[in-house]
């Protein structure tokens, strides 16, 4: 089915802008590929007005802590500076183009003007700036600093965090074959080399390509110097149309169009960002990316972070992503394996709360994530239904998470199981409150023990710890409610302010509750008022997750409410800041807007199953469902006006359309095409789809005409973040009297 739409004109007003200078991280323009990065922006301090920074980073460079005992966490490099003869002045402008995900900038200083163009290229470990000045400012330098080398006024302008471990670095410098080299170097092991180069260009434009490695030595040399040979020796408009290629194939992977301009361009900035942050054969997500700013958390999180940072790879059919957490998880099982006591080593594995790359967590009273983080890979699974990774990854992984949770059950005189206490993550931090029966880990248990038994009946495994498993699943104590909601755990109300939604697994994003009865409805509706209105505590992340609780009610406009809190308690850039930078926030806010387009968990597609009253029209075009599904939507006056469902891989298709009359379909892609329809008033439907076939629904007596196109948002705010730009959401005086 073709999409009529034209992706740059359409992505063009959801880029983001500045209309000034953005002047600290939480304004900057951010460029990425997966693995190295860049913040842009500039300074307000009276000496240095005449720089524009690009503060560098590569998410792999860790060093190991000499200051106290922990992982070894992730340090500053540095920073590449535009040093300019005048101050930077108004009208100075910054766009970040997303369809080519680009940075230019006209900037205007007391001595003339600048030009910028620059990317991280997307297939190559390289940065480019590219500059053209007038002639007040034709001695305008790009410089690199290592970190150490940054002036103080510009290394503490985002304030400094007492918690980060900042190494000594000994900084070498040389020059080989036209190519500067700088080494920094940790504790006389780590470090990384950083290696760039200037190229005049004949119309008076440079060039200045630049490359940094992990390591510090003659091979980190030779991968930062070779990339930054091949990438200066290359043609560069060939090389830069090789970068816009792999961008423009990402984002046709999947389609979104909403009626809300703001919070449209939203999501397509997090669509951007995931490409930025991450790739297949690139490191996990951890809090910052490629982006490190002054942090206590320069490391990876496993109660929630990584686990709603991956949340919108599956939905958007952008599973590449999602690669790099499977990467990670299947190199480091034997360390999965050792972070458990060595008691339980022969059969079980587990992750703490926090460490580096290499997974290294030992579990102590937080004893799900590593069972949560599998969950992450049951999606990756059920959106793909990769057998090989089902059988070699997420099975054998799974099966040693519950098998530790199985050394701590108790039986108990009720002849019930029973957990000890642990920690439900963040209720309580400062209390180190544990607590019995802890939703979190019952909810983990009951799914990994439902998904092991679901497994291996998919994967035809003769498994001995079957009977085991559905011994558990009859006689595992309930999930704690009482008169408010679900409860933290036994005995242990929600009793105050709790920013997670650790206490509501079991609805998001576990969903082994759901709404299929009256009373697990009213149970939901409940547990979300009470945990809301216990609002002292809530974060950014606290909004998507009620946001996708309330999809699952089919509450749109509740959901809508939460996401719109959410854009308050963002930077005008889109990240999202605590005591130091977490990107899960946002990211996870896009999760929240598939969730109310589209949902697919228990076996069902529901389409359009939270749409607030507020969106008359919305579209999506191939976003993807469990069970392998390609999912193409249009809504229009209020109305589904067609559905469209590809199967990729010939799984049993039950869906939802939300139509009350009689529903029809036809069937194509196979030797010929097909027509049915169902009976007025069937709430859900089954499609017997064969692999490559896709079926087309409507619900009128006409068969519409299938086109896929851009709904028109009301009142649209061009370009809404980047620079903070009240004035658009709003419109001038002049707008609204004229």
């Amino acid at each position: 089915m073709a999409i009529e739409l034209d992706w740059e004109q359409f992505l063009a007003p959801n880029d983001m802008e500045w209309v000034v200078k953005p002047v600290s991280w939480d304004e900057g323009a951010f460029i990425g590929n997966g693995l190295i990065g860049a913040m842009i922006y500039g300074e307000e301090h009276a000496k240095k007005r005449h720089v524009l920074r690009f503060i560098t980073g590569r998410t792999d460079v860790t060093a190991a802590r000499t200051d106290r005992p922990g992982f070894p966490p992730r340090v500053p490099i540095g920073e590449i500076d535009l040093e300019l003869s005048g101050m930077i002045y108004h009208p100075t402008q910054l766009r970040l183009d997303l369809w080519n995900a680009e940075m230019r900038a006209h900037v205007t200083t007391t001595c003339g003007e600048a030009k910028l163009h620059s990317f991280v290229h997307s297939e190559e470990p390289v940065m480019v700036i590219e500059l053209e000045t007038s002639e007040g400012e034709k001695d305008a330098g790009i410089v690199w600093y290592a970190h150490a080398e940054v002036d103080p006024v510009l290394r503490n302008a985002d304030g400094r965090n007492l918690n980060q471990f900042i190494p000594e670095a000994k900084i070498t410098r040389t020059v080989d074959n036209g190519i500067h080299v700088c080494f920094q170097e940790y504790n006389g092991k780590e470090g990384c080399v950083t290696a760039w180069k200037e190229v005049q260009l004949p119309d008076k434009r440079r060039l200045f390509y630049i490359s940094i490695t992990n390591g510090c030595d003659e091979k980190a040399k030779e991968g930062a110097v070779q990339a930054v040979q091949r990438a200066s020796g290359a043609d560069y408009e060939e090389w830069v149309n090789a970068h816009r290629a792999w961008w423009h194939r990402y984002y046709q992977q999947s389609f979104v169009s909403l009626p809300d301009g703001q919070l449209e361009s939203f999501y397509w900035i997090q669509v951007y960002k995931l490409a930025s942050a991450t790739r297949r054969d690139n490191p996990i997500m951890d809090n910052q990316g490629p982006w490190l700013a002054p942090t206590p958390w320069a490391g990876i999180w496993f109660n929630m972070n990584v686990q709603m940072s991956y949340s919108p790879v599956y939905a958007s059919n952008r599973l590449d992503i999602g690669e790099s957490l499977v990467r990670a998880l299947h190199n480091n099982q034997e360390q999965l394996i050792r972070n458990v006591d060595g008691k339980y080593r022969h059969d079980s594995a587990g992750l703490g709360r926090s460490c580096s790359f290499d997974l290294h967590s030992e579990v102590d009273d937080e004893v799900g994530n590593l069972t949560w983080i599998c969950h992450n890979l049951w999606r990756q699974y059920r959106y793909s239904m990769n057998e090989d990774m089902l059988r070699n990854l997420l099975y054998p992984l799974l099966r040693r998470s519950i098998n530790y949770y199985l050394h701590l059950l108790e039986e108990e005189e009720d002849g019930r199981l029973h957990l000890p206490a642990t920690i439900s993550p963040e209720y309580g931090s400062f209390m180190k409150t544990r607590v019995r029966d802890c939703h979190y880990d019952l909810s983990l248990l009951r799914w990994g023990c439902e998904t092991l038994l679901n497994s291996c009946e998919r994967l035809g495994v003769d498994e001995p710890l079957q009977d085991q498993w559905r011994d558990v699943l009859e006689r595992l104590t309930p999930l704690p409610v009482d008169e408010t909601g679900f409860m933290i755990g036994k005995d242990t109300p929600l009793a105050y302010g709790h920013r997670h939604f650790s206490h509501l697994l079991a609805v998001f994003p576990l969903h082994l509750v759901g709404c299929d009865t009256e009373e697990e409805r009213q149970l939901i509706e409940k547990s979300l008022q009470h945990w809301i209105q216990k609002e002292g505590d809530l974060r950014g992340f606290s909004l998507t997750g009620a946001a996708s609780i309330a999809a699952v009610l089919g509450r749109g406009s509740e959901a809508l409410r939460y996401l719109k809190a959410l854009l308050l308690l963002l930077k005008a850039n889109t990240m999202y800041k605590e005591a130091g930078p977490v990107m899960e926030t946002p990211l996870a806010g896009s999760e929240a807007i598939h969730d109310m387009l589209l949902q697919s968990w228990g076996g069902t597609l529901r389409i359009f199953p939270a749409v607030p009253e507020e969106w008359q029209d919305a579209a999506f075009h191939d976003l993807r469902a469990e069970g392998a599904f390609l999912v193409s939507a249009m809504r229009k006056n209020g109305v589904t006006e067609w559905i469209r469902v590809k199967s990729l891989e010939g799984e049993p298709c039950l869906i939802r359309t939300g139509w009350t009359g009689r529903i029809r379909w036809k069937i194509t892609g196979s030797d010929q095409e097909y027509r049915a329809e169902a009976a007025a008033g069937a709430e859900s439907i089954l499609l017997n789809l064969r692999k490559g076939e896709e079926a087309f629904l409507y619900s009128t007596e006409a068969v519409p005409e299938f086109r896929m196109h851009p709904v028109t948002p009301s009142g649209r705010p061009v370009r809404p973040f980047g620079g903070l730009k009240p004035w658009r959401l709003y419109g001038f005086p002049s707008d609204i009297d004229g």
